[in-house]
């Protein structure tokens, strides 16, 4: 694990509670850490269905960003529900979480999004945008999923729109750190 600085709270170290490896303690890593607990212990989830920070990175206008996507979720192989934390407002979370879904896998898209402050929930539909609901009782259950998989969209994004999502999450999913700067990203050209 690298050493840097950080303008977050550190309380040491945790283990994931998804695959066990060691992370940075911090608010934020135990709201997500307590959000991996609530899917599979509360929603049914298999800890083998869950892939856990994933990223997205892009580069436009020299602002080098990697957009940071909580876990993703998958039934037979196929990633159907990705879920993004961030705290603060969830509905000004909402876009940049429906461009992740749209463009996380070059070959479909991710048909179901939550966004989520840890107390509060969004669930989306990818494909149009849609608010299904609100609030936590909405993040569903793997067995509701499975039973919505034949009514979901997995089909590629357009090509054409593509690069404007990823535009999207580089210009939403931008960190200035309080100096006015971008953040400092270990192995970055841009950083």
């Amino acid at each position: 694990m690298s050493e840097i600085p950080s303008h977050h709270m550190i309380y040491g170290y945790c283990d994931d509670y998804i695959t066990g490896e060691k992370l940075v303690d911090t608010d934020d890593e135990r709201c997500r850490q307590e959000l991996a607990r609530f899917m599979v212990e509360d929603r049914g989830w298999l800890k083998g269905d869950i892939e856990m920070r994933l990223r997205i990175e892009t580069l436009f206008n020299q602002q080098f960003v990697a957009s940071k996507i909580t876990m993703a979720l998958s039934l037979r192989g196929k990633r159907c529900l990705l879920v993004r934390y961030a705290p603060g407002s969830i509905v000004t979370r909402e876009r940049p979480t429906l461009a992740a879904a749209r463009v996380l896998d070059a070959d479909m898209q991710v048909p179901l999004a939550v966004v989520t402050n840890g107390v509060d929930a969004e669930l989306l539909e990818t494909e149009s945008g849609k608010v299904l609901g609100t609030g936590m009782a909405v993040v569903p259950h793997r067995a509701e999923v499975e039973q919505m998989v034949p009514k979901l969209c997995f089909a590629p994004y357009a090509t054409k729109r593509r690069e404007a999502e990823l535009r999207i999450l580089n210009v939403f999913d931008l960190e200035v750190c309080c100096a006015g700067q971008p953040c400092a990203l270990p192995q970055s050209k841009e950083g």
